[in-house]
């Protein structure tokens, strides 16, 4: 019989291809991997529910910082720094995509705030975008990026957590590993990350891109009368807000409590007038509300497919077909990967997963333990670019659609699974067969 897992993940990716709302297609995906299962749909949905509250806290921080996102384009600082931004990049698209890229990446490891950057620095810059004629599929490709190559290699913030977590299931399972040992083995993949980073700013997206929106010189007229406001005490309480969301968020470990602080700091500095306070909430539910339910909904599709064991039975079935092929074996662990990963939408919590039967069986095969880590690793990265659950794919689209014109799945997830999982594959293989 089909496994669930294959079978969901094929119907959500399908789905989401035929341009159906994300929700539905997650909705739909957690239904018929229940029913494929043998769970009732009132049991499936019961699950579902009961799963969703793995992303409330995450869901409430985006819904929070869409309301402080609009509060700093309502102060008009943004418009000053598109005037300077388009006097210092213009022409220079690949520049601009290296940099968005470069800050992106300074969210996982130096100042490790996630993907709470991407709906303040994002959605201000759509009209310089515009202006550039930069096609936003390299933007989201630059974004996602940052969000997930830092990590692979680099063990600090974040990269430590997923270095942690690797090295954890290994131990836990047979086979001891240091955190020494981690980025040696991930640098080969990481690097096919930045391969395909390159490829994408240089080759597939180098071209100018004609801005869609039929708003585009209404906009355009507004941030030239934005742009005419000189340097204001309004705009240094914005920029106090913002530093003191950020220090608040790392302290506190809750993007909630930055969220709220610097939400608080606009109406207390008088940047934004109390009384429009309900205005700016529900602009910010309009920018972030329809990721934040994707995420509730993911986080329930994700308890689904855990809940009933078709992960389990399909990492198990590999081992079953494999023999002592070490190349086809590698091929096979990188695929599993790669369908977990797109369904469930997370690195970090597929890795103990699929560690519990990867790590026996490169044993009884002959890998290496970095070459075990290069496929552990490897897999439980690859499908997350993509991955219409992941919040890498899902933060980039929230900055990049604030205006209403980047689709989630044509302009963020197809063209990072593109850019990244193939080259994320090619180069996985190659360290497991090489270490």
């Amino acid at each position: 019989m089909l496994n669930a897992v294959i079978i969901s993940v094929l119907v959500l990716v399908v789905l989401s291809l035929l341009r159906v709302n994300v929700i539905l297609s997650l909705l739909a995906a957690a239904l018929v991997a229940g029913l494929v299962s043998g769970i009732s749909l009132i049991d499936t949905t019961e699950l579902l529910v009961s799963g969703m509250g793995g992303m409330a806290e995450t869901s409430l921080s985006y819904i929070l910082l869409g309301a402080f996102a609009v509060m700093i384009g309502y102060s008009g600082i943004t418009g000053l720094a598109i005037k300077k931004l388009i006097r210092v990049l213009k022409g220079k698209k690949a520049f601009l995509l290296l940099t968005i890229a470069a800050v992106a990446s300074l969210s996982q490891n130096l100042v490790p705030v996630h993907i709470a950057f991407i709906p303040i620095l994002i959605p201000p810059l759509l009209q310089l975008f515009d202006r550039m004629k930069v096609n936003r599929r390299g933007v989201a490709v630059s974004l996602t990026f940052g969000l997930k190559a830092p990590y692979v290699m680099i063990p600090a913030g974040f990269g430590l957590i997923f270095h942690g977590v690797i090295v954890d299931a290994m131990n836990d399972n047979g086979m001891p590993v240091s955190y020494g040992d981690i980025p040696v083995a991930m640098l080969i993949p990481g690097l096919g990350m930045v391969v395909g980073l390159l490829f994408a700013i240089f080759v597939s997206y180098r071209k100018d891109k004609e801005p869609v929106s039929a708003d585009t010189d209404h906009q355009e007229i507004a941030a030239e009368t934005d742009e005419e406001r000189s340097f204001t005490k309004f705009h240094m309480f914005t920029i106090i807000a913002i530093v003191a969301a950020l220090v608040v968020q790392i302290v506190s470990d809750s993007l909630i409590l930055g969220a709220l602080t610097g939400v608080a700091l606009m109406f207390l500095f008088r940047v934004v007038p109390f009384r429009s306070g309900e205005e700016f909430m529900n602009d910010g539910v309009k920018m972030m509300g329809m990721i934040a339910f994707i995420m509730l909904i993911a986080s329930g599709y994700a308890t689904v497919l855990e809940e009933t064991g078709a992960v389990d039975r399909l990492v198990e079935s590999t081992t079953e077909i494999l023999g002592d092929n070490m190349f086809v074996g590698a091929v096979t662990m990188l695929l599993v990967g790669t369908i977990v990963t797109t369904g469930i939408g997370t690195s970090f919590g597929t890795i103990p997963i699929l560690a519990t039967l990867f790590v026996p069986l490169s044993m009884s095969m002959g890998f290496s333990p970095l070459a075990t880590v290069a496929l552990i690793g490897t897999a439980g990265a690859i499908g997350d670019a993509g991955s219409p659950a992941s919040d890498s794919t899902l933060g980039s689209t929230a900055g990049l659609n604030a205006d209403g014109n980047h689709n989630h799945i044509w302009d963020t997830c197809v063209p990072t699974f593109l850019h990244f999982n193939i080259p994320l594959f090619i180069f996985g293989l190659a360290a497991a067969m090489m270490l």
